[in-house]
């Protein structure tokens, strides 16, 4: 976790230390690669917290993802179909799915959580009353 907490910030410092500045025609490009890259940490998440986390296919997915989105869109580009939308599409709807998921799995932790906190009475405790 302090790993990726690290690599995060190095990112952020290194963004802003060395700006680059993105011509006009590469911006969809690296925006729906953004989009493929933000699919696979959402479902590294949800496999993180589900405890099937494999850091192996986490990698492969994060870049072939992110490579075959800005493939495809500069594919559609030059046919001249947007098959950009149809991968914003794709992987907005992944992302939604992964969400949930992550959502699902934290609820059902804090109610196993909350169940076993709380005493349930026996048949003894109700002697007293």
């Amino acid at each position: 976790m302090w790993l990726a907490l690290g690599a995060v910030v190095v990112g952020i410092i290194l963004g802003i230390w060395m700006p680059y500045n993105l011509t006009p025609e590469m911006a969809p490009y690296l925006a729906i690669a953004i989009v493929a890259a933000l699919d696979s940490v959402f479902g590294g998440v949800t496999a993180y917290m589900k405890k099937q986390f494999d850091k192996t296919i986490f990698f492969t997915g994060f870049f072939s993802n992110a490579l075959l989105a800005a493939g495809l869109a500069y594919l559609g580009n030059v046919l001249g179909v947007n098959l950009m939308l149809a991968a914003i599409v794709i992987f907005g709807w992944r992302m939604f799915r992964n969400f949930a998921a992550m959502r699902y799995t934290a609820l059902e932790k804090y109610r196993k959580r909350k169940e076993e906190s709380v005493p349930l009475m026996s048949d003894e405790d109700f002697d007293d009353f």
